[in-house]
């Protein structure tokens, strides 16, 4: 028994091929696109400052090893593209020394930040009788007495490209702001109230990573 000739199922399944070529090479051609606009943008990392930190506790106990320490900060951010904008989501901010977070995070809020555009943050870190352990208690303590405290801001989250219509994918983002204070030179700090102000203008540094 042989097998009949149909032209129209013929037909049917050649234009299904056509159907699916024009698709592939309609996301083909999107995807390059895209990858163009991406490598003639290059879009460059936001910059960071820390422009101040205000000292309203620092207290350290001996026995037990115990830091409260409540400050607030202003941290600036500038988008340097012309042609790219940024998200920001999930942002935690807070303090350590010596690797050793002393604050608990605080959770800024979800940002775009337009083509060469400006965001200023002013939060507040609270930590609160933070264990600390022995062998930093020994280094804090010295550079409380010493009257300078190298305390490093951090910033952790992810941001996203966006170019015309098209988001990108997320990207983690790492802020680190180096953040001097000097407990026993009165003129780089000004009392506001019963606390301390410091101007710093600290360029921070910032990596991105998928």
């Amino acid at each position: 028994m042989t097998e009949e000739y149909c032209p129209h199922h013929q037909d049917g399944n050649q234009l299904v091929k056509r159907i699916a070529i024009a698709i592939v090479g309609l996301l083909i051609v999107c995807a390059i696109v895209v990858l163009l606009v991406w490598a003639i943008l290059h879009p460059s990392k936001p910059r960071f400052l820390l422009q101040d930190v205000t000292i309203y506790a620092f207290n350290l106990s001996t026995a037990p090893h115990l830091l409260t320490s409540n400050l607030q900060i202003t941290l600036a951010a500038r988008n340097p593209n012309s042609r790219i904008g940024i998200f920001y989501r999930k942002l935690d901010i807070f303090a350590s020394y010596r690797n050793q977070q002393i604050t608990l995070p605080t959770l800024l809020p979800t940002t775009y930040q337009g083509h060469r555009d400006f965001t200023i943050w002013s939060p507040f870190l609270y930590g609160n009788d933070v264990p600390v352990a022995p062998f930093l208690q020994a280094g804090l303590s010295a550079d409380i007495n010493g009257g300078l405290v190298m305390l490093d801001i951090k910033v952790f989250g992810h941001l996203k490209w966006k170019v015309g219509s098209w988001i990108s994918r997320r990207y983690q983002i790492n802020v680190h702001c180096p953040a001097y204070i000097s407990f026993s030179d009165r003129i780089k700090g000004f009392q506001v109230g019963s606390a301390m102000k410091y101007q710093l203008l600290q360029t921070c540094r910032v990596d991105i990573s998928l």
